[in-house]
């Protein structure tokens, strides 16, 4: 959805911008396309693998730099580079990114076989997808695949993965599919079994969610007024965050009774309602059917 992304962000030719999330830089290089010479982007990811995917590009465009960071960390960076108030847009594109998933040692897929990795960032991460599951009760696998899949055979799937880890060790994503698999009574035919399931443990693993609710705080407090806020996410726990943070924030705050105002004044708008990939779109890339774009303006 780049060309949405594009028209809702309302560039400006000396605008500021960020992209919260580089991955291999498809929207960072979009919006560098129409910015001038004063134009800027400040690009973060907290994979080392996108980091080093565009070290020519920083290297080569003096309107661009990339950090390695998190979501977490948006607010701190901006302020280092003294940014505060400059800001005209912030775009994030949540999930897993496709050159994530097609390198199989990263540990992502359950398509490819490789080791049960599954962290976004291994220099801050310890504790990879194998290790966790090795040592997890059943009740809190169970409890990570319910909260952060929203799959329906948990429990069963949480049991035989603790059976099978009684076996022997449970350490290529092969194996986890395998195990998920059969334990699945019944899936949907257009999605693979182990789907639910690998999002919800690479979810846990990463820390996804409370990331972004850290995120969108960081993003909102950074733009400068009339600034936009565009977020793209992939399923409904990701949306179902962002939507809540941008009706809230839509608001305005409630205040106490003896004050004689009833609240106060919402700190965004949303300038159109929620945008879906083109039937055209889809065909090309599959993987934007699910795809969801937010796009909020801040007001104060």
């Amino acid at each position: 959805m780049v060309h949405e992304i594009i028209q809702h962000l309302n560039l400006k030719n000396d605008g500021y911008y960020i992209d919260a999330t580089f991955g291999r830089g498809g929207h960072t290089k979009a919006i560098l396309q129409h910015l001038g010479t004063d134009g800027r982007v400040l690009a973060l990811d907290r994979d080392p693998d996108a980091i080093a995917a565009g070290y020519k590009l920083a290297q080569t465009d003096l309107r661009f730099k990339l950090i390695h960071a998190e979501f977490s960390q948006l607010k701190t960076v901006v302020k280092q580079y003294n940014w505060m108030g400059k800001i005209k847009g912030i775009i994030f594109d949540l999930g897993v990114s496709s050159p994530q998933l097609n390198t199989s040692k990263r540990g992502f897929s359950f398509i490819q076989d490789g080791p049960l990795d599954m962290r976004m960032n291994p220099q801050n991460t310890t504790i990879t997808a194998a290790s966790w599951l090795a040592q997890a009760s059943s009740q809190e696998i169970t409890q990570v695949l319910r909260q952060f899949g929203e799959e329906r055979y948990a429990k069963r799937i949480a049991q035989a993965i603790v059976n099978i880890r009684h076996q022997q060790p449970i350490q290529t994503t092969g194996q986890l599919a395998s195990i998920i698999k059969a334990a699945n009574p019944a899936w949907e035919w257009d999605k693979h079994p182990a789907t639910r399931s690998f999002q919800a443990i690479r979810i846990h693993i990463n820390q996804e969610l409370e990331e972004l609710k850290l995120g969108l705080e960081a993003a909102l407090d950074i733009l400068s007024i009339g600034g936009r806020l565009l977020v793209l996410s992939f399923h409904s726990l990701e949306d179902r965050i962002v939507k809540r943070f941008f009706r809230n924030k839509t608001r305005g705050d409630n205040l106490p009774r003896n004050i004689p105002i009833q609240a106060a004044a919402p700190q965004l708008q949303l300038p159109v309602s929620l945008l879906r990939p083109s039937m055209t779109e889809i065909k090309m890339n599959p993987r934007s059917r699910s795809a969801i774009l937010r796009v909020a303006e801040k007001n104060l």
